[in-house]
């Protein structure tokens, strides 16, 4: 009775592409310099800003949907693998709270690949 590995699924893609969803909208209210600026400062090209509304802003309604959210994830993984080198250079300087600097965006990419090895489940609109 306990194992449900679709709801399971089901409640990783929608925690998932909703807690990052409203990263992106904070960037499409808000803009996206501080990306720039991180993208421009390692000097990597000015549009490649761009794929943080890929990644952040489309990519999270594909996954909330279950549509080729392991393509999806895989987007995101690699936002998350960019950000995570851009904005804090995979050191392990901890907060002031103890926890690793960078444990967030970490476990967006934790779930993101989670979502890549087991699938969008039963509970998809292209399930498999």
């Amino acid at each position: 009775m306990l194992y449900q590995p679709d709801i399971a699924k089901l409640i990783l893609r929608i925690s998932l592409g909703v807690l990052i969803l409203f990263h992106g909208i904070h960037k499409l209210i808000h803009g996206i310099d501080g990306v720039k600026a991180l993208l421009l400062s390692s000097g990597l090209p000015p549009f490649l800003v761009y794929g943080v509304y890929v990644g952040e802003l489309i990519a999270p309604i594909f996954i909330i949907l279950g549509l080729y959210a392991r393509v999806a994830s895989g987007i995101l993984a690699f936002n998350m693998f960019v950000a995570i080198y851009l904005a804090y250079g995979f050191s392990l300087s901890t907060s002031k709270f103890g926890g690793l600097s960078w444990e967030t965006p970490l476990l967006f990419f934790i779930m993101s690949i989670l979502v890549i090895l087991l699938g969008s489940g039963k509970y998809a609109v292209n399930s498999k």
